[in-house]
């Protein structure tokens, strides 16, 4: 399964870093998500893409998982030579994760 197929996520950004929050449709998947998406599954799913540390925080009132990946921009919006350097699609390239995979 696809995280795309249980949760949408969100981007943003601030220099060169980059911000993802994953958002379970339904508050009975969150543990799914809780278990399979780990900081460091998440780096090596971007790996050539974030060169830094990714931090996950946990937000279960909601239902959704917050990740920071830093050195993920190219050096940010006016330094990077990137397609999107505003990182805004790498919530869709999160989003094509498989679950159950390690």
């Amino acid at each position: 399964m696809l995280l795309r197929d249980i949760a949408h996520s969100r981007a943003g950004d601030k220099g060169d870093i980059s911000n993802i929050s994953v958002i379970a449709y339904r508050q009975e998947d969150y543990a799914l998500l809780e278990r399979e998406l780990t900081a460091e599954r998440v780096r090596a799913h971007f790996a050539g893409v974030v060169h830094g540390e990714v931090v996950r925080h946990a937000l279960p009132h909601l239902g959704a998982l917050n990740f920071v990946m830093r050195h993920a921009l190219g050096g940010g919006v006016t330094r990077s030579l990137a397609l999107d350097a505003h990182g805004k699609s790498l919530s869709g390239a999160m989003l094509n994760l498989h679950l159950g995979e390690k």
